[in-house]
């Protein structure tokens, strides 16, 4: 695989890789990989099963649910969804908006998004 190229997932038995833009693939590949290489269209339902299949997304998930924690236990979070609209909520909204926001940036450095 070219450098900076990531195996994504393999959904009925065809692996998904991300290949960064302007990356080479080697010219000489086995036969049997040369043979099915193919781009994709990404669309929303593939780049949604991809991610469901993915365990680069999963940890991607995993991190991002590790942030918020670090910051609010469940309850917090409970508590405070339950006094929306505040000033409280507001701070942890945009909170956990921000920790969304580097999930998606990770997923987007994956080629989906």
């Amino acid at each position: 695989m070219p450098d900076g190229s990531t195996e994504l997932a393999t959904i009925e038995d065809v692996t998904y890789v991300h290949v960064p833009d302007g990356a080479d693939l080697p010219a000489e590949q086995p036969a049997e990989i040369a043979a099915s290489i193919q781009p994709v269209t990404l669309t929303a339902d593939l780049r949604r099963a991809i991610e469901d299949a993915s365990p680069h997304v999963a940890l991607i998930r995993a991190r991002v649910a590790e942030k918020i924690a670090e910051q609010y236990s469940i309850g917090d979070e409970i508590k405070l969804l339950r006094t929306a609209p505040s000033a409280e909520f507001e701070l942890y909204n945009a909170f956990v908006e921000d920790c969304r926001a580097w999930g998606r940036a990770q997923k987007a450095q994956l080629g989906l998004r």
